[in-house]
């Protein structure tokens, strides 16, 4: 995979609001209704054309509720809610999607943790984490045709997209056998060939993350021998938007985070069945292997539980293992002297690395009005 580090490379994060509420009826009440007034002003279209926003997805099983409430006009409803118009655009490759983010192509775009911090922020692209939306509870896996433990990787080459998950996935399951990256080889491949790649006899070992993983372990010719689910909340899957442009627009992070949670509402409820045969069928699957994949992700399906893991000590800690890999491999690009060179930021002033460069900022904020229901 090549990356572009100067063009094609930036982040944007977004600011923190604290609310506190000091327990006076009288004053609550006031707080109330001047954030109810401030959402309905934001709500009401301004002259002239709606602002419109152009959301990037790839196909991925914590990813698909996306194309799915767009499919169901879910999208289209609190667009419309907010005054403005939402693009949900499919890149059939997940790395081209964040390279098209991160040179201004799109407004937000899905993606994991590392990603965001090593392609937009590492780029200058200001990038606001706006939905904490799951963690890989085993999409993500190392199977092998040869041998049934990670230490029978000494030696072998090994198929996947460079310095994405994946490779911090392979680090972390060598770092885990009490072994080194030096003691394998790889080779960059797309996700997209990555089924072809193991179906030839010179590909012996592969890391990758559903739906080809699925697809691969079906073909019952190799051993999955490490999954994510082994390191919980270390690959998160999020949506991410430049922070200027949520800056500028917080009707757009509304409207995402409205449309995220009411999907959550509709997949795990009544229409559960229905919603995944749904985003089976978008994904290219069967919804038996869908379900299987939905079955090793974790889904934040409620704001509340989201937020409590974005303002906890633990996306810190989680953040502060994935930043050091990442200086580590060289993903902050070649000016980059220091793990502090790239500045992230969390809920309650908490920051990593240099205060004056904040790149990739955590923001508890649109959650938590989806958790306050002050969104509906």
């Amino acid at each position: 995979m090549t990356f572009m580090w100067n063009a094609l490379r930036g982040a944007s994060l977004a600011g923190l609001i604290a609310l506190a509420a000091c327990g006076e009826p009288e004053t609550e009440v006031a707080e109330t209704e001047t954030m109810e007034t401030e959402t309905e002003v934001m709500a009401e279209p301004a002259d002239g054309p709606a602002p419109e926003f152009d959301i990037g997805w790839s196909i991925y099983a914590g990813w698909m509720p996306w194309p799915y409430a767009e499919q169901e006009g879910i999208i289209d409803k609190w667009a419309e809610k907010y005054g403005i118009v939402i693009n949900m655009v499919q890149v059939n490759d997940y790395i081209e999607s964040l390279n098209q983010y991160t040179a201004g192509t799109l407004d937000g775009v899905t993606s994991t943790n590392m990603d965001a911090l090593t392609i937009p922020a590492a780029g200058g692209r200001d990038t606001t984490v706006l939905i904490m939306g799951d963690y890989s509870n085993g999409n993500d896996g190392i199977v092998l045709k040869e041998g049934d433990s990670i230490a029978d990787l000494d030696g072998q080459t090994v198929n996947l997209v460079e310095l994405s998950v994946s490779h911090y996935l392979l680090a972390r399951a060598l770092e885990m056998a009490d072994m080194t990256m030096p003691q394998v080889s790889t080779v960059n491949t797309s996700d997209a060939d990555m089924v072809g790649a193991w179906q030839t006899p010179e590909v012996t070992a592969v890391v990758t993350w559903n739906p080809p993983l699925s697809e691969i372990l079906a073909m019952d010719d190799g051993t999955e021998v490490f999954d994510s689910s082994q390191i919980p909340n270390e690959i998160q899957d999020l949506m991410v938007v430049s922070t200027e442009t949520l800056a500028e627009n917080p009707e757009l992070g509304m409207a995402l985070v409205g449309a995220w949670y009411e999907t959550m509402g509709v997949i795990t409820g009544d229409m559960e069945e229905e919603a995944t045969a749904a985003m089976a069928s978008i994904a290219g699957t069967t919804p038996d292997s869908f379900a299987g994949q939905l079955a090793t992700t974790y889904l934040y399906t409620d704001p509340a539980a989201a937020v409590a893991y974005v303002t906890s000590p633990d996306l810190i800690e989680h953040s502060d293992l994935v930043r050091q890999f990442s200086f580590d491999q060289g993903l902050y690009g070649p000016g980059a002297d220091s793990v502090d060179a790239i500045g992230m930021e969390f809920p309650g002033g908490e920051t990593l690395g240099d205060t004056g460069n904040i790149q990739l900022r955590f923001d508890s904020t649109y959650m938590q009005m989806a958790a306050d229901g002050s969104l509906e």
